[in-house]
């Protein structure tokens, strides 16, 4: 199966042998986010079923969407990055489309301020290694300035 609802990662088990990225209707979007979660996860989180993250569905209360966006800043900084390397346009997620609620201010500040921090050190290896390989397969700078990472906010 090549596409479901939503993107899924699914390790290697008796009937498939290889771990997989499984997407949904955008393709890249949703490859590139699951290669940040990649990321994030460990050794151990890599054997488990969307690398053993909670998931609640769309229509999330304030709460749980405020659990989401702790658990997501990470992963959405990745993909920040992994998308400037690509020059594919990033879109931050609050993964609520039911509750109709977009993803924070305050969540935003949170990725652009992990991407910074990034910037100012290193990423991690695995991230590095695919960010190298995604500016080298679009022959995109290998160093990005913060001022790639800018987005307008309303937060004085």
């Amino acid at each position: 199966m090549c596409c479901e609802a939503e993107p899924i990662y699914r390790p290697a088990s008796k009937n498939h042998p290889h771990h997989r990225i499984v997407f949904a209707n955008d393709f890249y979007a949703s490859a590139l986010h699951e290669i940040a979660h990649w990321c994030v996860a460990g050794k151990e989180r890599r054997l488990l079923e969307d690398f053993g993250y909670w998931y609640n569905p769309d229509g999330r209360d304030a709460s749980q969407q405020a659990e989401f966006e702790k658990v997501e800043i990470k992963p959405q900084a990745y993909e920040w990055v992994f998308s400037q390397a690509a020059e594919f346009k990033f879109h931050f997620s609050a993964d609520n489309l039911l509750s109709d609620c977009g993803a924070s201010e305050e969540f935003k500040l949170a990725v652009q301020s992990q991407v910074f921090s990034w910037i100012e050190t290193e990423l991690p290896c695995r991230a590095k290694l695919f960010k190298e390989a995604l500016n080298e397969f679009y022959n995109t700078p290998k160093n990005s300035p913060k001022t790639d990472f800018l987005f307008k906010t309303s937060i004085m």
